[in-house]
């Protein structure tokens, strides 16, 4: 890169800045990380006023926490986890009162809630991963989202769940059988999908796809 063209500031050079004052460098934060908290609570809530209100809370609790920061991990994970506690508050709360506690670890998005309106005019291979990965449990939906949108490595998502790295390489593992099995009973996939490794090349076909609409 050319020396007289500046390089963007790191998260950590932001959020120090942020921190003494500089409403500038929050916004500049709240910018870079938007897409990406708008991703985690698109595919999980039933209308795009519920994603509004979780996006503006998850931000909201940003500038709450911001001192709290303690580092340990990237801005962004600290701040999707942030919107995972939030999403699941979100739904306990829905819930309280009316039943049993719901169990995120065998429970879907689809059976929480109705379908969102963020699939429609989808491209085929899109609208059938959303699909799948609604239908499977909430875990492992959020596990293989971090995976393929985000792209968290296994280090990154063992420090996402609080968890050794290994432990999260097989949930992942697991999510993605789960996955697979949910798109061969939707069979609407442009290609077939007989391993990880098939899996793994499709999903990042559809997210190179995806985010070059938006």
């Amino acid at each position: 890169m050319p020396a007289d063209v500046p390089t963007a500031p790191a998260d950590r050079e932001l959020l120090d800045a942020w921190r003494s004052g500089s409403s500038d460098a929050g916004n500049t934060l709240f910018q870079r990380h938007f897409a990406a908290v708008h991703r985690y609570f698109a595919n999980k809530v039933g209308t795009e006023r519920d994603v509004e209100e979780l996006i503006q809370r998850t931000f909201l609790a940003t500038v709450e926490a911001r001192d709290r920061f303690s580092g340990a991990s990237s801005f962004k994970t600290w701040v999707l986890g942030i919107a995972h506690n939030l999403l699941c508050d979100h739904y306990r709360g829905r819930h309280r009162g009316g039943g049993p506690p719901i169990d995120l670890s065998e429970i879907s998005v689809r059976d929480l809630c109705a379908g969102p309106s963020t699939l429609l005019g989808r491209q085929r291979d899109e609208q059938a991963l959303l699909e799948a990965l609604r239908a499977i449990p909430f875990d492992a939906q959020v596990i293989l989202e971090l995976y393929f949108w985000e792209r968290m490595t296994g280090p990154e998502l063992g420090e996402w769940l609080a968890i050794p790295e290994n432990t999260a390489r097989s949930r992942l593992r697991k999510a993605k059988l789960v996955l697979l099995n949910a798109l061969r009973n939707i069979g609407t996939t442009a290609r077939p999908l007989a391993s990880d490794d098939d899996l793994d090349a499709w999903a990042a076909d559809v997210r190179a796809t995806a985010f070059a609409e938006t």
